[in-house]
């Protein structure tokens, strides 16, 4: 199951990528928000990272206009690693090495096409294990 969750800037983005999870056969739960009337991003950000802390979900995706604030709202819930990726690299790199478990983007930074693979590329790489990244996540978590 992955948690969504999006302001008011992310919530066209956040269509897209429920419609594309949809035709994937992936699970989601759509924490919000659920129109563009503006609203306060960190609420939305914290009910779908306590999602994930808690087990209920696997993984995030958050979506806000650039990104940033939902990302800084999230990692305030203890356990969740959630990054900030415009690009497919950055979505690999952050699985494999980070094992990050929510994925953060900007609507207004990023188009549809390219966010679709960074969904992708975040859902399907896995983390590596080895053992200077298990080592470099236990201090973050610390």
């Amino acid at each position: 199951m992955i948690a969504l969750g999006c302001d008011h800037g992310g919530y066209a983005l956040m269509q897209e990528v429920k419609k594309h999870l949809e035709e994937r056969g992936l699970e989601y739960k759509d924490y919000g928000c659920y129109s563009e009337e503006s609203v306060d991003y960190p609420v939305y950000a914290k009910k779908a990272a306590n999602a994930v802390a808690s087990g209920e979900c696997e993984r995030g995706i958050l979506i806000c206009g650039t990104g940033i604030g939902i990302s800084i709202a999230a990692n305030k819930v203890k356990g969740i690693r959630a990054a900030l990726c415009h690009d497919c690299f950055s979505a690999q790199a952050t699985r494999e090495h980070n094992n990050a478990n929510m994925l953060a983007m900007g609507a207004r930074v990023i188009g549809p096409g390219l966010a679709l693979k960074i969904v992708d590329i975040f859902l399907d790489t896995p983390f590596s294990n080895d053992e200077r990244h298990v080592r470099r996540i236990q201090m973050i978590e610390e």
